[in-house]
C-alpha cells in the first residue's frame, strides 16, 4: 500500500466503459510524517475521499480487487481515508553486530 495526500481530481470526458461513475483523484505519496513526496497517481475513490485527505492507495493488480474497480482497468485505488498515524519508535538501520546480524 502507498501513503498518500488527495491533491486534486481528474475529469475525462471520454473513457473506457469500465470506468463510467467511477471518480478519479490525483494522489501524491508522502511519508510517514506527511511530508509530500514528488511522486503522483491517478486512483479511482472508493472511500469517497476528498482533497486535502491522506488516504491509502492499493496499487497494481490488488487495485483491481474491490467491487467498484472489479474488470475496470485501474492501476491505483484508494480504499481507505487515514485518520491517524502514530509512529512509536524510530526507524534505524541495522548496526552491524547487532540481534539481527548475519551469522
Amino acid at each position: 500500500m502507498i501513503f498518500a495526500k488527495v491533491v486534486g481530481s481528474v475529469v475525462c470526458t471520454q473513457k473506457d466503459r469500465n470506468l463510467a461513475g467511477l471518480k478519479l483523484m490525483l494522489c501524491r505519496e508522502a511519508d510517514h510524517a506527511g511530508k509530500l513526496l514528488d511522486a503522483y497517481h491517478v486512483a479511482v475513490d472508493a472511500v469517497q475521499s476528498g482533497p486535502g485527505d491522506f488516504v491509502l492507495l492499493s496499487y497494481g493488480s490488488s487495485a483491481r480487487m474491490t467491487e467498484m474497480t472489479r474488470n475496470a482497468p485501474v492501476d491505483a485505488v484508494i480504499l481507505s481515508i487515514v485518520d491517524d498515524v502514530q509512529v512509536t519508535e524510530k526507524a534505524q538501520k541495522p548496526q552491524s553486530g547487532g540481534k539481527h546480524a548475519a551469522r
